[in-house]
């Protein structure tokens, strides 16, 4: 399997983009913030598309668009926790974006008018990444991973009791904003591997069954990154035993059932974790 390099560049990217996914989605999960992944995930769509109708590299527009969009949720909402008012607005807003750009993308002459790259974004391409294209993804991912466990100890904080961590010091707003831009980032960067429509499973499953199996944060954070790991090599794997199963699909399909098995067990989250733990 090693021996093909579209597979060692999927493996490359697909590992750093799990890590992130799982570490972002444990506390996408706990924040409550669902819906801003959901929401972002087709941000990342029409930011692509609208590079695309531009004629410049649809990633640029991916990036720029999807990171910037997800900080404005931010600052739309309440210590940059946007409720499901600001995101639904924003989602409306993207989704109408991304309709407009899809029709002058698919009459442009730049596309070809095939659409072939708006496929793409929408359910991802990742063995088709160059190795270039996969040592970026795999910086960007890592950059993200850092990024997260840098401010894990106070974004839990803010997360678990926003006043008590207001109280203490805590750079609620910042930090909220710092985390829903690396989200952003994480979000346009996995769209290149399971894409924009299944994003969200790559992201919330994970996250959801570390949340049921354990109460300790960082355990918790362990094991969502593990389970994303687990769903993103067991994905490629499958799709390159069975050539006519997508790997997008099998990625997030696996994330789910993993999920799944989580809640089966019976094992849910008792309680928050201490405020002690993280202050």
């Amino acid at each position: 399997m090693f021996a093909h390099e579209f597979m060692r560049n999927a493996f490359l990217a697909g590992t750093f983009v799990a890590l992130a996914c799982g570490l972002v989605g444990y506390f996408v999960v706990l924040r409550a913030q669902v819906f801003a992944g959901d929401a972002l995930s087709h941000v990342a769509f029409t930011g692509a598309l609208a590079a695309a109708a531009a004629g410049i590299d649809p990633r640029i527009g991916l990036f720029a668009i999807t990171i910037v969009v997800a900080v404005g949720m931010g600052a739309a909402g309440d210590r940059a926790r946007a409720d499901d008012t600001v995101i639904g607005s924003f989602f409306a807003w993207i989704l109408g974006l991304g309709a407009l750009f899809l029709s002058i993308f698919i009459t442009s002459s730049s596309s070809s008018g095939n659409g072939t790259a708006a496929v793409r974004v929408l359910f991802g391409s990742i063995l088709g990444l160059s190795a270039s294209e996969a040592r970026l993804a795999a910086l960007l991912a890592a950059l993200a991973a850092v990024a997260v466990v840098a401010m894990a100890r106070p974004l839990l904080f803010s997360s678990v009791d926003v006043e008590v961590a207001e109280a203490r010091g805590v750079r609620v707003r910042a930090i909220g904003l710092a985390f829903l831009g690396v989200l952003g980032l994480v979000a346009a960067e996995a769209t290149q591997a399971v894409g924009a429509l299944l994003l969200l499973g790559l992201l919330s499953a994970p996250g959801g069954a570390a949340h049921r199996l354990t109460a300790n944060p960082y355990a918790g954070l362990a094991l969502s990154a593990s389970f994303a790991l687990v769903a993103m090599w067991g994905g490629l794997v499958l799709s390159y035993l069975v050539p006519s199963l997508p790997p997008s699909s099998m990625i997030v399909m696996l994330a789910v059932a993993i999920y799944v098995v989580a809640t089966a067990a019976g094992v849910r989250k008792a309680r928050n974790p201490k405020l002690e733990s993280v202050s």
